[in-house]
Formats: structure tokens, sequence, C-alpha cells
């Protein structure tokens, strides 16, 4: 057993807690991704997309800030249980390195949801393409989410007590590093390819940390009732 890992109830406890929360937070952001519109490179195409889909857009963001700050609180259970998931430098990093992507997206989402989209309605040009650069800047914390994604299927898929198969966690792993190469194709290079890379691989590492997430409350339910027997 490393150094630091904790092996008592209120630990399971906590890990079980981060768990829920981390099936949460992935469940409804994949929901979120899947109900996106389509964005535009053109300016006024975007707006127009934004004008025409109604409460969509809306729902879709404000989806994505709830799912983003539910990750937050599962990514602070996590450091804070002193579990297996972040007993080496790469996997501590990668849970510490995940709040702040989630947070620097959320202020995107919050963005687009109130002041885009008003902007839009009204046809204000002006007020839409700067809260669009400001917002296109933030959803840059989303490469390190998908990087934080990687490492943390990564590690599960070499763990002894892995909560999915190996296979899914290496396809989430594979997944999440496609989705960081769409993302810098489709808003650093303009290679608007990147984006059906970048929205396929997020659903797809998306789905299985709902997975992952829903395993780390079983086993650490699966813990608890050991630990009745034994007692």
């Amino acid at each position: 057993m490393g150094a630091g890992v904790r092996t008592d109830d209120a630990a399971d406890d906590r890990l079980r807690t981060a768990g829920g929360w981390a099936a949460a937070a992935a469940l409804v952001l994949t929901v979120s991704i899947a109900l996106h519109p389509p964005p535009s490179p053109v300016l006024s195409e975007f707006m127009g997309i934004v004008a025409d889909s109604g409460t969509t857009f809306v729902v879709a963001h404000w989806l994505a800030a709830i799912g983003l700050s539910f990750f937050v609180v599962a990514s602070l259970l996590v450091l804070t249980a002193g579990s297996r998931l972040t007993t080496s430098p790469w996997t501590l990093s990668a849970w510490a390195l995940l709040p702040v992507g989630a947070m620097w997206v959320m202020t995107t989402a919050v963005a687009e949801a109130t002041v885009m989209v008003e902007a839009a309605k009204t046809g204000n040009v002006a007020t839409f393409e700067t809260w669009q650069l400001f917002a296109e800047g933030k959803s840059m914390g989303f490469l390190a989410l998908a990087l934080s994604v990687a490492v943390i299927a990564g590690a599960e898929a070499r763990a002894a007590a892995a909560t999915t198969p190996r296979w899914a966690a290496w396809l989430a792993s594979a997944a999440a590093a496609a989705a960081f190469a769409g993302w810098t194709l489709m808003m650093v290079a303009d290679i608007m390819a990147g984006g059906p890379v970048w929205l396929v691989s997020s659903l797809l590492f998306g789905l299985w940390f709902v997975w992952f997430g829903i395993g780390l409350v079983r086993a650490g339910q699966t813990t608890r009732q050991k630990s009745a027997v034994h007692a």
C-alpha cells in the first residue's frame, strides 16, 4: 500500500461519494455536448445559429456549466480521499488539473448561455464578437480537461482494482487524447475537420467516465459490505 493511502471506512465513503459526483458530472456534460448545435467559423452564421436555436442552446450550456461544476466537486473529493486514484504524481496531477480545466470551460458555458444569446437575439454584433473571443479563450480549458481524463483513464486501465474493463479504459484514454487533438485542430489551427473528431471522442470518454463513476460507487459499497462481514 502506497504512502498516504487511507483504508478506513471514511475514505471509502469519500471515494464512493466522489464516484457519484463524477458519474453525474460526466452524464450531464455528455448530454450538453450532444445537444450543442454545430458551430460555424463565420461570425454572422454562428450568430444566426444561436439566435435560431431557441432554448436548446441555452439549455445545452447551462447543463454544461452544471456538469463542469460537478467535476470540480468530484475532483476535490478524490484529491482529499487519499485513495489509489492519486498514488502517482501523474494521477495526482491529473485530478488536480481536472477542476482547473472544468472551471475555465464553465465560465465559457455561462457566457454563451447569457450574454451571447442575448446579443445574438438582438443582433448586437459588437457584443457578440467580444464575448465570443472571451468564450473561445476560456474554452481552451477543455484541453486540460481532456488531458486529465486521458491520464486518469490510462491509469485505470493499468490498475489492479480497476472499476471498468481494461479495454474500456484504454478506449476512453485514446478518445480523450483524440478529443484533445480534435479541439486543437478546430480551435487553434482553424481546421474544422477537427470538430467531428472532438465531438465523437468527447461523447466516448464522457460515457466511460459515467461508467467509471458508477464503478467507484459500487466498489465502495462492496468494500463496506466486506468490512461489515468481517467486523
